[in-house]
């Protein structure tokens, strides 16, 4: 299977994570979203929201979206398991997964940024508090609610680490200081001591530019 991905998208660093956590091997395609080539016909063709990351199977079926790509993981290889299966336990670590992915991560994504410059004459410094905004509310949530034993929910990482992890790395690039959230950072410790994880960092990738 190929892995269209981006060193630096938090979305592609998510399933990056699942992937080494599955040992699924994958061939990496890199596309650079700051030169513009998820807007290139031949990957608009294959993923017409021209995002990434989308996951290419060896039929040629092509599934987009880091959360969905990382359900059909969890269907078709179901060790080690990312979520529980008691339904409450469930539905709590989904919604810390969802704090990242469907409230920080949209509104701080490359193309609203551009948006913000774009269309509101925002400029870094605004762009940087803005980002800052989203995700001090996400973080405020989840360093209230994750009761972080070593992992977001466990002994072993999930769901909620893997959109945790690359939402944290995201926070630093920014320069914001993570030490209002001292679970989050322990979070983030146990898990980068971990290959899976290690080795889906940006910098590790072979795309990855200064």
């Amino acid at each position: 299977m190929k892995l269209y991905t981006y060193w630096r998208s938090t979305a592609a660093y998510r399933v990056r994570i699942a992937l080494n956590l599955k040992g699924v091997a994958r061939q990496d395609v890199f596309v650079s979203l700051v030169a513009g080539e998820q807007g290139a016909p031949d990957y608009a063709a294959l993923n017409p929201q021209k995002l990434v990351p989308a996951l290419e199977l060896d039929d040629g079926t092509v599934l987009t979206q880091s959360l969905a790509i990382i359900d059909w993981l969890e269907a078709t290889q179901p060790t080690p398991a990312l979520l529980p299966s008691e339904a409450v336990a469930r539905a709590r670590v989904l919604a810390a997964a969802h704090v990242v992915a469907c409230d920080i991560h949209p509104v701080n994504n490359l193309r609203v940024l551009q948006a913000l410059s774009a269309h509101f004459n925002a400029d870094e410094g605004a762009r940087i508090a803005w980002m800052h905004h989203w995700m001090q509310l996400g973080f405020d949530t989840l360093e209230a609610t994750l009761p972080a034993p070593r992992f977001a929910f466990g002994t072993a990482p999930g769901l909620a680490d893997i959109c945790l992890i690359p939402q944290l790395y995201n926070a630093r690039r920014w320069g914001l200081d993570l030490t209002p959230w001292p679970n989050l950072t322990k979070i983030e410790a146990a898990c980068l001591d971990l290959p899976a994880f290690a080795e889906a960092v940006p910098e590790a990738q072979p795309d990855a530019t200064g």
